[in-house]
């Protein structure tokens, strides 16, 4: 499902952006939705669902999440910079290993 994006210019606007992907598609209360809630159970979506989350976002951005995506990131607020640094709209995340970032790199030419 591909939603519109022309708003988000920078990673906090990612955050919001997802944070209304998951409220709106799972019913997930947005106090929930909090920075460091994480994402394997703190939100309240199976890891099929996160799975899910991960490929709406990557078709609306036009970008790419490298195999092994969920053992790098684990928080909330993780996904939304990672995603971010892959659309060209925020620096590499410091905690990305650096094959992650080279594999990250490697399908996704904005985030160079």
């Amino acid at each position: 499902m591909v939603r519109a994006t022309d708003e988000v210019t920078n990673w906090m606007h990612m955050f919001r952006w997802i944070v209304k992907l998951i409220r709106d598609e799972y019913g997930i209360d947005e106090r929930v939705l909090v920075r460091d809630a994480r994402l394997d159970g703190g939100i309240g979506l199976s890891i099929e669902q996160v799975e899910q989350v991960l490929d709406d976002i990557a078709e609306s951005f036009a970008i790419r999440f490298p195999k092994g995506t969920l053992d790098e990131i684990v928080k909330l607020e993780e996904l939304c910079m990672l995603a971010a640094w892959l659309k060209g709209l925020y620096k590499q995340p410091e905690f990305v290993s650096a094959e992650f970032a080279a594999a990250a790199r490697a399908v996704n030419a904005a985030a160079g």
